[in-house]
């Protein structure tokens, strides 16, 4: 599930870093061929790769952190009995334009790119200030931001942030780098896989409303190993440990016209197991379409039809900034169980204006049951809650 973007104009302050950065990174690369969105299998690693035939597309990672301890090793996941001090997005959009579409000329804007980053610091939560995000925007191509080609190095690139697959041999394990810094803070991160690909929906192809053609391509990578560094400005970098979770999606029409916004959560369950689940909201709050999926540990797939998936809310935070109220606590009931869905800290609405051009929340939270400890910790996100999201 995911994003949100909308014509926006290039900042100029980092124009010229991103030019260098881009141009260092390589030459535009070919897209795979046009497609659509149909029923049809995925085909990898030439899906890993940008999708420009379709109207918009996301590559977005989520996941929480802790201090690197003393047996945490690259690529191998850290035990999951230590709460959480941290949580990280990294999301990179891209939205086809429909601009020139006729036109030969290389200045014609025809594909933007978009980012988030956000970082949650629970402890600094704690006193006031333990949520911080920033974004980007710009034209694709000219050095200033590109997107995955079909093979090899597949990177997305938006001026010094980057989001990296290194080419293996077929059946290797995903290796991914991240790479972002903003005023405030920054993330380098390695995210190795350590599970197959999860295909959302009916082989990757995941319905989002109840006519045919509203849906898209949607595959998610849950259970990636991170080992890398979070930095504060002001403090020392942190050296850091965790779990990830990746989705990549594209599509012509992911929101409905009756719908004015999703919930959506995915969970590294501490088993090792994975639950996705979201629903599509009318603007009186109704569900209009909701699915998700749930893999155990041993790596039994159940996919969730739209009427075997409710969001309940029983908790809401106002934001003191925009006066929205967001529900941050959520009854869940899916055919893997019924839980509760709480964040961790209420202050996680990122203002996007700048880019894509809304208000949500987003950030890190707790599956829990009924008793015992937590199920697993991962990411919420709650749109249109101020204004009808607009694709």
């Amino acid at each position: 599930m995911r994003r949100r973007p909308l014509l926006a104009l290039a900042l100029p302050g980092w124009l010229a870093g991103a030019a260098r950065a881009a141009r260092a990174a390589g030459p535009d690369a070919p897209a795979v061929p046009a497609l659509g969105v149909s029923r049809r299998p995925l085909r990898f690693p030439a899906d890993h790769g940008a999708h420009p035939d379709t109207h918009v597309e996301w590559w977005y990672v989520t996941g929480w952190l802790r201090r690197a301890g003393a047996g945490d090793a690259p690529g191998r996941l850290p035990a999951s009995d230590v709460r959480p001090e941290f949580g990280f997005q990294v999301t990179f959009f891209r939205s086809r334009t429909g601009l020139a579409e006729g036109s030969a000329s290389r200045f014609a804007a025809r594909q933007l790119v978009f980012a988030h980053l956000a970082l949650t610091d629970l402890a600094a939560g704690a006193r006031g200030g333990g949520s911080l995000h920033d974004q980007r925007v710009a034209r694709e191509g000219f050095g200033l931001a590109r997107t995955p080609g079909p093979s090899g190095e597949q990177a997305v690139v938006l001026g010094d942030w980057t989001l990296v697959r290194h080419a293996g041999a077929e059946g290797a394990p995903t290796a991914l780098d991240i790479t972002a810094r903003a005023e405030r803070f920054g993330l380098a991160l390695a995210l190795a896989g350590t599970q197959p690909l999860l295909l959302q929906g009916e082989a990757g192809y995941s319905r989002k409303g109840p006519l045919e053609h509203q849906a898209s391509h949607y595959y998610s990578e849950p259970q990636l190993a991170v080992h890398g560094r979070v930095e504060r400005a002001g403090q020392a970098a942190v050296e850091v440990a965790g779990r990830a979770w990746l989705d990549h999606e594209w599509s012509d029409e992911y929101l409905p016209p009756q719908a004015s916004g999703w919930d959506w959560v995915g969970f590294d369950l501490a088993d090792g197991g994975a639950l996705m689940a979201f629903r599509l909201r009318r603007p009186d709050g109704s569900a209009l379409w909701a699915g998700g999926s749930f893999r155990d540990a041993a790596g039994t797939l159940r996919n969730f039809g739209p009427d075997e998936v409710r969001f309940e809310p029983l908790r809401t935070w106002t934001s003191p900034r925009t006066r929205i109220a967001y529900p941050v606590e959520f009854a869940l009931e899916t055919p893997a169980g019924r839980f509760r869905v709480a964040a961790l800290q209420d202050d996680q609405e990122l203002d996007s204006r700048g880019s894509t051009g809304s208000l949500y929340w987003e950030g890190l939270a707790a599956l829990r049951r009924a008793q015992g400890p937590d199920a697993g910790w991962g990411y919420l996100e709650l749109t249109g809650y101020g204004d009808r999201l607009k694709l």
